[in-house]
This record gives C-alpha cells, sequence and structure tokens, in this order.
C-alpha cells in the first residue's frame, strides 16, 4: 500500500526540518567549542528550539523580538542576581515571579519556544551569577552571544536546506488550551526547589543538567497519559543523558573537533529528525536532545568541576531529576482535565 500524497509531503517536511536542527547544532556547538565558548551548547539549544518551533525561517521582526526578549530576561536576571542573591528569600520569590508567567503561557499552549528559552536563561544566569563569581561580569556577553548565534544558525540553516516555496503546508499551531495557574503555580515550585538545591549545594555547582532536566520535563508529562508513555517518556530522556555521558567519553579517546563533529552530527540526526515529527512524542525528542546538548557542553567547557564529573555522576544527575520531576508532579499536580501517569 503506497503512502497517500499528504503524509509523504510530511515525512519530507519532517526530513528537512531535522535535517537543519542537525546541521545547525553540529556546526554551532563544533564553532563554539573552538572558539573558546564557556557556555558551548547556548547557541545551538537556542537554534535547535528556534528550528523546531516551525519549518519555515522565523520572520525578521519576529525574530529580533524573540532575540530582544531573551536578552532582557537575561539583564534583568543579572541584575535580581546582583541586587538579590545575597538575600535567598527576596531571591527566590523574584525568580518564582519569572518562571510562573513561563509556565502559565506553557499551560496554555502559547508562546512557543520564548517560554521553555525564558526557563533555561533564569536557570543559567544565577547559577553562573552565584556560584562562579569570576564569570558574573561576562554573563551578558555569553548570553548574548548565545542567542545570536543561535538565530544565525538558524537563517544559515534554512539557506542551506530550504523549504520548497511551492510547499504552503504548514505545521499545525499547536491547540489552545485555558491556562492553568494551579498547574503553572505548581511547576513554578518544583523547579524552584531544584534550583535552590542546585544553589545551596557546591557538590551541585555545575550541574546545570539538573534544572534544565526538570525544567524540559514539566513541559513533556502531559504527554504521559498511560503508564507505557511514562515509562517511554523516563527511557527517552534517560538516553539523552546517557549518550551525552558517551559521547563525552568518545571523544576523549579521540579529542578533536573532526570527532566531536562527528559525533554531535549523529545524535541531533537521531534526536531531531524525531523531534522534527508532527507527533505527540516530538517533545520528548527535543528534551532529550536538549539533556545531550548540555550534558556533552558542560564535559567540554571550561566551567570549573564540569569537565571532572564521572560518567555515573552524569548519569545520577539526569536520573535524579528525572525522579525528582515525577515525584512531585505526581504529588502536586491535582487537574483532573488533563491525564497523567502515576509516577
Amino acid at each position: 500500500m503506497s503512502a497517500s500524497p499528504a503524509s509523504g509531503d510530511r515525512l519530507a517536511e519532517q526530513r528537512r526540518k531535522g535535517l537543519r536542527v542537525a546541521l545547525a547544532v553540529s556546526v554551532g556547538f563544533t564553532a563554539s567549542v573552538a572558539a573558546g565558548a564557556i557556555v558551548p551548547f547556548l547557541g545551538p539549544l537556542f537554534a535547535a528550539q528556534f528550528l523546531l518551533a516551525e519549518s519555515r525561517p522565523m520572520p525578521l521582526a519576529r525574530m529580533l523580538g524573540m532575540v530582544l526578549l531573551i536578552l532582557l530576561a537575561g539583564i534583568g536576571m543579572m541584575a535580581v542576581t546582583a541586587s538579590f542573591g545575597d538575600h535567598p528569600p527576596t531571591f527566590l520569590l523574584l525568580l518564582a515571579l519569572v518562571y510562573f508567567p513561563c509556565f502559565l503561557a506553557q499551560t496554555a499552549g502559547r508562546g512557543g519556544a520564548a517560554p521553555f528559552l525564558i526557563l533555561v536563561v533564569a536557570i543559567i544566569v544565577p547559577l553562573l551569577g552565584i556560584l562562579n563569581e569570576t564569570l558574573a561580569a561576562s554573563i551578558l556577553s555569553i548570553l548574548t552571544i548565545g542567542v545570536l548565534t543561535g538565530a544565525a544558525l538558524m537563517w544559515a540553516a534554512h539557506a542551506l536546506v530550504p523549504e520548497p516555496v511551492s510547499d504552503a503546508q504548514q505545521a499545525e499551531p499547536p491547540p489552545r488550551r485555558p491556562a492553568s495557574h494551579l498547574r503553572a503555580l505548581a511547576n513554578t515550585v518544583i523547579l524552584l526547589a531544584a534550583v535552590t538545591i542546585c544553589l545551596t549545594s557546591d557538590e551541585l555547582a555545575a550541574a546545570l543538567v539538573i534544572p534544565i532536566t526538570v525544567a524540559s520535563l514539566l513541559g513533556q508529562i502531559d504527554l504521559a497519559t498511560s503508564s507505557r508513555a511514562s515509562f517511554g517518556l523516563v527511557i527517552v530522556n534517560l538516553a539523552g543523558g546517557v549518550v551525552g555521558s558517551l559521547a563525552y567519553a568518545i571523544l576523549m579517546l579521540r579529542p578533536n573537533l573532526l570527532t566531536m563533529f562527528l559525533i554531535v552530527l549523529v545524535v541531533s540526526l537521531l534526536a531531531g529528525g524525531r523531534a522534527a515529527a508532527r507527533s505527540p512524542d516530538a517533545k520528548v525528542f527535543a528534551g532529550a536532545l536538549t539533556i545531550f546538548l548540555v550534558l556533552f557542553g558542560l564535559g567540554v567547557s571550561p566551567l570549573p568541576g564540569s569537565a571532572a564529573e564521572s560518567f555515573s555522576t552524569r548519569i545520577l544527575y539526569v536520573m535524579g531529576a528525572i525522579a525528582y520531576t515525577l515525584l512531585t508532579t505526581a504529588l502536586l499536580w491535582r487537574s483532573p482535565a488533563t491525564p497523567r501517569a502515576a509516577a
């Protein structure tokens, strides 16, 4: 039985989008490491989110608005960290006021990639600003380079692998739902607790992957409407961490840029290709790609202590973040309208 023209068009669109993600991520990651970037996964992470949000290049005005929004979020978080970092109650309250609207937008299916990217910024800036005082002065430049790199990679990927002009088929917009204030509040508490644990533990000073994994999972768990789906969500996200740690171990056998490029290219082709599909589990594979980039990026980053973490430690970070998120959502999510799997 031959596939219908519509399914064939969707498959071709998925392949183009997946190839764009793989090229942008692998080239951007390798170039960031070659340039000595302190957080080399930031630009590729932004690029992947921009590219997965839609099949066509983001209009220039909208792209500039997205870049400005992320930079303003970073500047705001820098000001909050510098002014209130020594006053934990006030500092955590202000973090909650940033996290809550992001999660509220996610519960309503609005904002595209912007809420998650702002969450990433609001996680990285406080952790780097408080736990790595030597980096506090350069956080803005790190963030600026990251978001501009992500935008440039998005446009370059579309130039190399363009969408056919005659193809007017667009991805269906995400369904709009009533915003759930209680769900957003619960997610805020869950993420805030994870960030607080990292801020108060010297051993977790470089463990950015923990709160980023928590933030990513909070946007995926709605997909786990059965025990089988919940198990698949855990396995795919854990696989992202395992692959990231294995990739770093393989890179250490032949530590050069070509090996790094090939590793990231292969992984991003596999995960990015699935993340580019118009399917409910696409968001899960996008989350796995995020975890891979963060773990692998921390391994090659010059951040203090990040490269010294062992394979087992990296996997424990991811497993702990997954277990923590499933447990806390099972305890705090009380919305009967959205089915979920019991953790």
